[in-house]
């Protein structure tokens, strides 16, 4: 990269002109502010001391310097205390035809640093899928080819809420109310059915503890009291005890939710490479309770119950399994991290989870360190903020959340309504239109969402994320195809230009700096983890194209070296687009 030659060329030059050791890597340069001449900045405010003189003269003789000894280096110009630095066009041009046809250009060696594992979407089996879980599985995915991108072996599992009191209550209203509903007789899809009766177990429970508190019961007895609470309870002791006919039931309803979920996975377009269950590793989790006893990590209380005291790390004590021997959420994660180790033997384990949770992973890592798992270092929660909705936040119990498959179908109709519109896909094929508006509307979906600092809690605004202008996925997507039509209009041309008979305008040039700019954001995306920096990324240099766009049109230029330098600014745009919203899990169409 030419920001580390400049580094190293400076810090060859501070030594030899004011005797100072500064290596390159600490050294910070800056992109210069666009309403000065130059590429990139230097600031010379902490050499003053050792150069005896004032900003000016210190950033002079620097650059003064740097124009004998750095081949690079077109011209420089002095602004206070601010050196500012210009490349020569030809390094750029010459960046421009090396990686113009690079297929790969961005991208690492495949499978050349440390395999990851990352785990996203986790469903509970007692509802379907809604915008919150939507954002989960779009950050996993992106992050997973993030980091792919930056070299990682990468594998991606789901771990299945699949057991537990919130199955049971749905399991519970199903076997008291439902009168043999199935997803074939209602017309419903399997998780949608199965989420009505969680929704109508909650719906009974708040009437069961409105008539106790009625007839003299405190709030809290009667939230234990409630008579179909107990129900889901008594179900959940025997799911664990293995009765059969309570096997029967949860078996034939998670079924019913698993080809609910398939089906919103194949419209998001993510996948995993393994499944976990809870139902499988709350057991495993349960020995690992037992080898932290026999080792002092976990002590038993009075009533049976196992705990760890965690007071001395910030955290308090923690419940790790219950008096009647049942599992808590700690226990399956305890008995998932070690499958997952088993099974991928891989050290860093990422876990997409929203930010409530960050307590739980807490106590996961410090109880692995104290059992002195492999894996304990290498636990990372990817902490993410929750999706409200402009009339406030979604309540699965009753039944208020924006469901993910309506929400898909949605942005589809909005965008089959925006695309006709516009109305430029006249003499498409249905097949054609239907899989362009798909297209489309996941586009300007899972870029509204991703685009958000993951840590930050967002406010989702449909009408907004379709829009055609501005910082949406569909805008970046026309830039796409806006480029591809100008491609087919050229036919094949060479990609060979000679470098002195172009001259690069400010744009050109700008736009060759941002297409420069790519592996480093990838790079700076999978250390931080937030293709929120890609997204910026790609919108910034769709912006540019735009310009490029309007100023230079490619068709009326006569020089044919010009030409073939602008149509290679355009390959090499068209495919960074492309590859950076792969990044993000989403398609770029070739017309629009």
């Amino acid at each position: 990269m030419i920001q580390d030659l400049i580094k190293a060329q400076l810090s060859y030059a501070i030594h030899q002109l004011f005797g100072l050791e500064i290596k390159p890597e600490v050294i910070v340069i800056e992109k210069t502010a666009a309403n000065f001449e130059g590429d990139f900045t230097y600031v010379v405010f902490p050499l003053l001391k050792a150069s005896r003189k004032n900003p000016e003269q210190t950033a002079e003789t620097l650059g003064e310097f740097l124009l004998q000894h750095f081949p690079e280096l077109a011209s420089f110009q002095v602004v206070k205390g601010f050196l500012n630095l210009s490349i020569k066009q030809q390094y750029w041009l010459g960046f421009l035809q090396k990686m113009g046809s690079n297929p790969n250009f961005g991208l690492a060696e495949p499978n050349s640093k440390e395999a990851v594992l990352v785990e996203y979407s986790s469903p509970n089996t007692n509802k379907p899928l809604h915008l919150g879980h939507i954002r989960n599985n779009l950050l996993g995915y992106s992050v997973a080819q993030i980091l792919k991108a930056n070299g990682h072996q990468v594998f991606t599992c789901n771990l299945v809420n699949d057991r537990g009191i919130h199955i049971c209550k749905s399991m519970f209203a199903w076997m008291q109310f439902g009168n043999g509903e199935t997803p074939e007789s209602s017309g419903l899809k399997g998780d949608h059915l199965v989420g009505k009766y969680y929704v109508i177990f909650d719906k009974h429970y708040k009437q069961e503890v409105k008539d106790l508190i009625e007839n003299g019961y405190s709030e809290e007895d009667a939230s234990k009291k409630a008579k179909c609470m107990l129900a889901a309870q008594e179900l959940l002791v025997k799911w664990e005890a293995g009765d059969e006919e309570t096997l029967a039931v949860w078996k034939m309803m998670n079924s019913w939710v698993y080809k609910g979920f398939d089906y919103t996975y194949q419209k998001l377009g993510v996948q995993f490479d393994q499944y976990y269950y809870e139902s499988n590793t709350y057991l495993l989790g349960k020995e690992i309770v037992q080898e932290g006893l026999e080792k002092g990590v976990f002590y038993t209380k009075d009533n049976g119950s196992i705990w760890i005291d965690l007071s001395a790390e910030g955290l308090d004590q923690k419940l790790v399994l219950r008096a009647d021997g049942t599992s808590v959420y700690i226990t399956q994660d305890l008995g998932t991290a070690e499958l997952k180790y088993k099974d991928f033997n891989c050290n860093r384990s990422i876990y997409v989870v929203g930010n409530e949770q960050e307590y739980h992973f807490n106590v996961l890592q410090q109880i692995a360190l104290k059992l002195e798992k492999p894996y304990a270092a290498g636990i990372y929660h990817l902490s993410y903020g929750m999706v409200e909705l402009p009339h406030g936040k979604m309540k699965s119990r009753e039944g208020t959340v924006v469901d993910a498959d309506d929400l898909i179908a949605e942005m589809e109709h909005t965008a089959k309504e925006t695309t006709q519109a516009l109305g430029k896909m006249e003499g498409e094929s249905e097949a054609a239109l239907s899989e362009l508006y798909h297209t489309i509307g996941l586009g300007a979906l899972k870029y509204y969402l991703l685009k958000v600092d993951p840590r930050k809690k967002m406010l989702f605004n449909p009408e907004e994320s379709i829009d055609f202008q501005g910082n949406t996925g569909p805008f970046i997507q026309y830039t796409h195809a806006r480029i591809k039509s100008i491609l087919r209009m050229v036919g094949d041309h060479s990609d060979i230009f000679n470098l002195s008979q172009v001259q690069l305008s400010k744009v050109e040039k700008d736009l060759i700096i941002k297409l420069y700019q790519y592996p480093q954001i990838i790079a700076e995306a999978g250390k931080d983890m937030s293709p929120g920096l890609l997204c910026n990324y790609v919108y910034e240099l769709a912006k540019i194209y735009s310009l490029f766009y309007h100023d230079h049109p490619i068709m009326k230029e006569s020089n044919p070296d010009q030409k073939a330098c602008r149509i290679l600014i355009c390959k090499l745009t068209a495919q960074v687009l492309k590859s950076g919203f792969s990044l993000l899990g989403i398609q770029v169409p070739e017309k629009m």
